[in-house]
Parts: C-alpha cells; sequence; structure tokens
C-alpha cells in the first residue's frame, strides 16, 4: 500500500472547510489523476498526502507511515521519499537551472555536501538528464530569473524526477505550459511512475489529459471525492456535473503520443 485516507477532513483556521470525509488509498506504482472545479480541494489533498498539511479529522497513512505520529528527525526522512511538484515551483530566482534540479536530492544528502553543491554542481549530467527529458537541458546553466513561468515549471518538474521519489505528487504541474507541450511533460511524469514503480498523483484542470494518461480518475468537489473510477468508466454526465459550477469542462487537446513527445521536445524555440 502506498498511501491510504480514511475519512480525512480539513477545516482551516477560518473556519472554512477544504476536505470532508475523504477516503482514498493506492497501491504502489499507481498514476492516479484528481480533477474537479477551482476550490475542489485538490490542493489540500496533495498537501495531506504530501505529509505537509496535518488534517483536522481522520487517519493517514503514507509509504507504511502514520506522518503526525512521527517524531521531527523521521518525518523529514518520510518527507524525503515524497515528491511534489508545484504549480509555481519554489525555486530562488538567483538559484543556477542545475541547482534547482540538484535541490530535488537534498534529503538524502549530508549538509556538507549539500552546502558544497551550491558552489559547485555535485552531479551536473543527471541533472542535464533530467532536464534533457524536458527540453531543457540548454539552459542549464541559466539563472532561474531569465526563465518563463512555463520553463520554470518543467524545471521544477525536472526536480522531481532527478529526485526519484516512492510518492510523486502533481499539483497542477503544467498549467503554464502549451497543450503539446504539457501533454508531453504528464507523459513524462507517467513514464517515471512506470520506471521506477513510484505512485503518483496528479491534480489537472485540464480533464482530456487525465484521461488520456491516467487509468484511474478521482472526481473531487466542494471538498469531496465525486466519484473515483477507470478512466473508461467516466462520462460526460459525471463530468458536467463536477464542472457545473464552471459552465463547462475544462479540455485540451493533445495530439497523439508519439506526435506530442516529438513535436514538443525537438522544438529548439520551447517556451
Amino acid at each position: 500500500m502506498s498511501f491510504s485516507l480514511d475519512a480525512i477532513g480539513v477545516v482551516h483556521a477560518n473556519g472554512q472547510r477544504a476536505l470532508a470525509g475523504v477516503t482514498l488509498a493506492a497501491q504502489d506504482g499507481e498514476c492516479i489523476a484528481v480533477i474537479g472545479p477551482s476550490g475542489a480541494g485538490k490542493t489540500t489533498l496533495l498537501r495531506v498526502l504530501g505529509a505537509a498539511l496535518r488534517p483536522t479529522e481522520g487517519a493517514v497513512q503514507a509509504l507504511g507511515a502514520q506522518p503526525w505520529q512521527l517524531p521531527a528527525a523521521a518525518l523529514k526522512k518520510l518527507r524525503a521519499r515524497i515528491g511534489t511538484v508545484h504549480q509555481a515551483p519554489p525555486i530562488a530566482p538567483r538559484l543556477r537551472v542545475v541547482t534547482a534540479v540538484l535541490t530535488g536530492r537534498l534529503g538524502e544528502w549530508s549538509t556538507l555536501r549539500a552546502l558544497g553543491s551550491l558552489f559547485y554542481p555535485s552531479d551536473i549530467a543527471g541533472a542535464h538528464e533530467a532536464l534533457s527529458r524536458l527540453a531543457m537541458e540548454d539552459r542549464l546553466f541559466d539563472r532561474c530569473d531569465r526563465l518563463s513561468g512555463g520553463q520554470l515549471q518543467r524545471v521544477g518538474i525536472a526536480r522531481a524526477l532527478y529526485q526519484r521519489p516512492a510518492l510523486l505528487l502533481a499539483d497542477e504541474p503544467v498549467s503554464a505550459l502549451d497543450p503539446t507541450l504539457a501533454d508531453a511533460a504528464v507523459g513524462q511524469l507517467v513514464a517515471q511512475s512506470e520506471s521506477t514503480g513510484a505512485t503518483l498523483v496528479a491534480s489537472l484542470h485540464a480533464v482530456d489529459l487525465a484521461l488520456r494518461w491516467f487509468p484511474r480518475i478521482v472526481g473531487m468537489r466542494n471538498g469531496q471525492v465525486m466519484f473515483d473510477l477507470p478512466a473508461a468508466q467516466v462520462t460526460a454526465a459525471m463530468l458536467d456535473t463536477l464542472y457545473a459550477s464552471e459552465g463547462g469542462i475544462a479540455m485540451q487537446r493533445p495530439l497523439p503520443a508519439g506526435a506530442a513527445m516529438e513535436a514538443a521536445f525537438h522544438r529548439p524555440d520551447c517556451p
């Protein structure tokens, strides 16, 4: 079992309820897309899974541990096994891209190696390989404040690929990318799960991407799980109900897998 949530509830300090009675579990290596309108609780769910937010109610197990029953040192080690791709990656603007990617393994490194890598990157080849999967290898030594929002998102994805976590969480990881690049980047996250056995949970607003790449779809609305189904069983009527408050389904129209990869990752002018 990769993780399990049992009747999870989250109430913020202002009294707003973000999650209500969420029960969800995954086996090692599963790929799950979480979809739903803005404010559905998707980001909060991923923060609970990543042991970044303690729920108000319910029980959490992740990677064989109960995070909130661990001492501080053990909780830190658990978090080092969980990778998170953020919609807006928390990357210091003055960092070089290579250094930003290498921070993916800070949880495994000694303090001496981590500090040394700030002055001279300790694994340039590893960072280059991760960036090359996202057509970003030519920006290896650029400063992050010289990148566009879409390029920063791809650096954030490369950092998670380099980390090789056991549980990979992605919160709207391709929101700043055009449809072709988004399709190819999501494909890389799925490929990472398949090659390493990591469990992947991705929050996506683009339903086409979710249905295209993920065998299991979780639909959320108002902090609750509305459905948890194989992608083939998700109907248009379910999606219409899920996104009723937004007036329609958030769709993209990606190219077929091979065409998307070739078109996106062989263009010198990628944004």
